[in-house]
């Protein structure tokens, strides 16, 4: 792994994640980000927090984990049974299981927190870690965008008060690629130069710094990246059969676009997981949602260990942050109808490859999941852990007009995964 470098802090910094105090901000060397989202709550205790076994289906319910625990490569760690290829991948990853905040009942605005790591507010508008990462790093390859995501395109993901220019451009659709960056073929080169021509005198009207402006400079970005050159990434039938095979049905196959994608220079990446409820419902396991939730787990196993490997043989996984993020957990105890309700109060989160220093998990929970025992980390220092491994300073101010504005909301990253 690589070794991360320090920067002198501030002696207001304090505790890294439950870590003593220190003199210096941990920054790592990290290229990419690969940011998979499990929309809906993943349920911890059933994936990568086992505990003692439950029962839906007894009367009165037993609470615990659905399914069977297994041993993990890292000695002391495991995960649950439909997780065997990230079982033999844990030395590659940390999962911290001590995430934790207070936005339970409503799935928006914890969404909206872990991806700005702040709570809504009625005069600012956040950035994402998505389009805050693109502004601090810009893409590697002036080929390509920075921020990308494949999933549903929201504020929670944009860019806020940073502007259109830093933010993403979105698909749905791994075979087509992002709408609009193809030229119909009647359209050739000479006439799409002419058509820009034409539009460039009423562009460059818009002011600078105003909304705009700021729409101006995407639109000419767009009008740049429209091409076969771009477009050429999607091409996933390039790719061996074999290795497509690995990454599983669709959530695999944007997982693979993912690594295409970070080796073609973008900075960061977002993926949706499980855009088509193949349980009924969603990571959001409620009721009988809960029956099928090993499908999801299981087609996350499949994904996310290929991409792993993926990323390790092409020699990108050092320079590529993973991480598996959702809203918030699910409780230990099942609801009347075999399903799980929502829990903030501890949940799990993983990070893999990027240089850090691995070590299976970080932090501890009680006998069922639902209280923190030890390390606990909060959204804020999730986010700052992400950013120290990109390079960038988690306490750097980004500009909000004239009003200096932090990149985290004071969060300190765990200084245990770097040194």
């Amino acid at each position: 792994m690589q070794r991360a470098a320090t920067l002198a802090a501030t002696p207001w910094l304090g505790q890294w994640g439950g870590a003593t105090e220190s003199t210096s901000l941990p920054m790592g060397n990290a290229e990419h980000c690969i940011f998979v989202w499990l929309g809906g709550g993943m349920s911890q205790i059933d994936t990568f927090d086992p505990k003692r076994r439950g029962n839906a289906k007894a009367s009165p319910k037993v609470a615990g984990s659905d399914y069977a625990a297994i041993d993990t490569a890292v000695p002391g760690v495991q995960f649950t049974e439909h997780l065997p290829g990230m079982a033999r991948l844990a030395e590659r990853m940390t999962v911290v299981r001590t995430v934790n905040h207070h936005v339970v009942d409503e799935h928006a605005f914890a969404t909206n927190l872990v991806h700005t790591g702040r709570m809504i507010s009625g005069t600012v508008i956040y950035p994402s870690i998505g389009s805050i990462v693109a502004q601090q790093r810009g893409a590697v390859s002036a080929d390509v965008p920075a921020y990308m995501l494949m999933g549903f395109p929201n504020v929670s993901r944009g860019p806020g008060f940073l502007g259109a220019r830093h933010g993403y451009v979105y698909l749905l659709d791994t075979e087509s690629g992002p709408a609009g960056f193809s030229r119909p073929e009647w359209v050739n080169m000479d006439r799409a130069d002419r058509r820009q021509a034409l539009l460039k005198p009423l562009l460059e009207r818009a002011p600078a710094g105003t909304m705009s402006g700021e729409y101006e400079v995407a639109q000419r970005e767009a009008l740049r990246l429209a091409g076969p050159d771009f477009m050429r990434h999607f091409k996933l039938g390039e790719e061996p059969d074999v290795l497509r095979q690995k990454y599983g049905g669709e959530f695999g196959q944007r997982c693979l676009l993912a690594r295409r994608l970070v080796q073609a220079g973008v900075r960061f990446v977002e993926v949706s997981h499980n855009l088509n409820f193949i349980n009924g419902t969603g990571w959001d396991t409620h009721n009988e949602g809960q029956v099928n939730q090993h499908t999801l787990v299981k087609e996350l196993d499949t994904a996310m260990s290929a991409l792993i490997v993926d990323l390790e043989e092409k020699k990108l996984l050092d320079k590529t942050l993973v991480v598996i993020a959702t809203e918030f957990g699910r409780p230990a105890e099942f609801d009347g109808r075999g399903g799980r309700g929502h829990q903030g109060a501890a949940f799990s989160m993983v990070l893999a490859g990027g240089g850090l220093k691995h070590r299976g998990v970080f932090g501890v929970t009680d006998e069922l999941s639902k209280k923190i025992v030890e390390s606990p980390v909060s959204i804020p220092d999730f986010h700052a852990t992400i950013h120290a491994a990109l390079g960038i300073d988690p306490h750097r101010s980004l500009m909000d007009g004239t009003r200096p504005i932090p990149i985290t909301d004071e969060g300190k990253p765990i200084a245990a995964l770097f040194g």
